[in-house]
C-alpha cells in the first residue's frame, strides 16, 4: 500500500495536476492558424526565425505557451500544438483507441507536410513523451528535443524500481473514475479514497482538469502518460536532448531528490542528455519561473 501511495502521489505531482482551469483563461495571442488539416491536432505559428514545435501537456492546450510564446516569438518560427480533445477541442478521431502513438504521427505529419528542417521539439509533461516519440522512431525528423519536467516513464520518478505492473492498478483507476463518474461524484470518490491514500488520489482526481475536455479522451491520454514506458526507445534517438524539471535545494522535498530520479530516467540515451534543473519551479516550470525556463531555452537553441 505505501508503495502504491507514494507513486500515486508522484504521479498526481508529475503528470499534469495542474490546475487547467486557471489555464483556461489564458486566451492565444496573435497566433496564425496553419492550413495543415488534422482530426487529432491543430498547429498554430507565430513569429520568424528557426522553427521550434511546441507541445503542450495532459489537459492542456497551445494557451499554456502564451507567455512563452510572448517571449520566443522576436527570435524563432513557433508552431504551437493543441492535442484534440482537450480544453475546448472536439476530440474528433482522439475520441476511439489509443492517443499519444497516433497525436505523433500527426506531428512528424505536420513536419514533413511543412517541409521543416529538422525543427527543435519543446513538449511539456505528457508533450515531451510525445517529442520522445517522434525523435526515436523518426530520428532524422528532429533536430534537437526538450522535454519539461516530463519523463520517458513516469513512475521511475517516484520509484526507479517501478514496472508498468506496478502503476496498472492505479492507472486503470483513473481511467475508470475520469470516464464513468460526473464531475462532483469524482471530486469526491476522490476524497473518499483519499482517506486510504493519504490524500494522494483527490490531488489528482481533484485538480486533473477534465472539465475542460472529452472524458474519453482525458481518461485514456492519462492512462497511456501513467502506463507507457518510453525507456527502451532512447537509445534510437539521435539528436541533442535537453531535460528541464522543478528543483528545490530542500532534501525533505520531493524535488530536492529530483536530479538523480532525471539522470537515472534519462540513462539510455545513446547520447548523454543535457540536464537544466529550474530551481524554485513545480510542475509548470514555464510557467513558474518563466526567466529561468527562457535561459535554458536559449542556452538548448544555441
Amino acid at each position: 500500500m505505501q508503495a502504491r501511495r507514494d507513486i500515486l502521489i508522484g504521479m498526481a505531482l508529475a503528470t499534469g495536476a495542474l490546475a487547467t482551469g486557471a489555464l483556461a483563461s489564458l486566451a492565444p495571442a496573435a497566433w496564425a492558424q496553419t492550413g495543415f488539416a488534422s482530426r487529432r491536432i491543430t498547429v498554430e505559428t507565430r513569429g520568424q526565425g528557426p522553427d521550434v514545435i511546441l507541445i503542450p501537456g495532459l489537459a492542456s492546450t497551445a494557451a499554456v505557451w502564451r507567455s512563452t510564446a510572448d517571449r520566443m516569438a522576436g527570435k524563432y518560427r513557433l508552431h504551437l500544438v493543441s492535442v484534440r480533445g482537450f480544453g475546448e477541442l472536439a476530440a474528433q478521431a482522439n475520441g476511439e483507441g489509443a492517443v499519444l502513438s497516433a497525436v505523433a504521427g500527426e506531428v512528424l505529419r505536420y513536419i514533413t507536410e511543412s517541409r521543416l528542417s529538422q525543427p527543435a521539439i519543446i513538449g511539456h509533461s505528457m508533450g515531451g513523451q510525445i517529442g520522445l516519440r517522434v525523435a526515436s522512431d523518426w530520428p532524422w525528423a528532429v533536430g534537437r528535443l526538450m522535454t519539461v519536467d516530463s519523463s520517458p516513464f513516469f513512475a521511475a520518478l517516484i520509484s526507479p524500481r517501478a514496472t508498468v505492473r506496478d502503476v496498472e492498478p492505479i492507472a486503470q483507476v483513473a481511467y475508470q473514475a475520469i470516464q464513468f463518474l460526473g464531475d462532483e461524484a469524482l471530486r469526491t470518490r476522490g476524497r473518499e479514497m483519499g482517506v486510504e491514500l493519504g490524500g494522494a488520489t483527490d490531488a489528482l482526481f481533484g485538480t486533473i482538469g477534465w472539465q475542460g475536455g472529452d472524458r474519453q479522451m482525458l481518461a485514456q491520454s492519462l492512462y497511456e502518460v501513467m502506463t507507457v514506458d518510453l525507456r527502451p526507445r532512447l537509445s534510437r534517438i539521435t539528436s541533442p536532448v535537453t531535460v528541464v524539471y522543478g528543483w528545490s535545494p530542500d532534501r525533505n522535498s520531493p524535488r530536492g531528490h529530483a536530479d538523480d530520479l532525471f539522470r537515472g530516467a534519462y540513462a539510455r540515451l545513446a547520447r548523454p542528455a543535457t540536464f537544466e534543473r529550474i530551481e524554485g519551479a513545480e510542475h509548470m516550470v514555464m510557467i513558474d519561473q518563466p526567466r529561468r525556463f527562457m535561459a535554458a531555452v536559449d542556452r538548448f537553441m544555441g
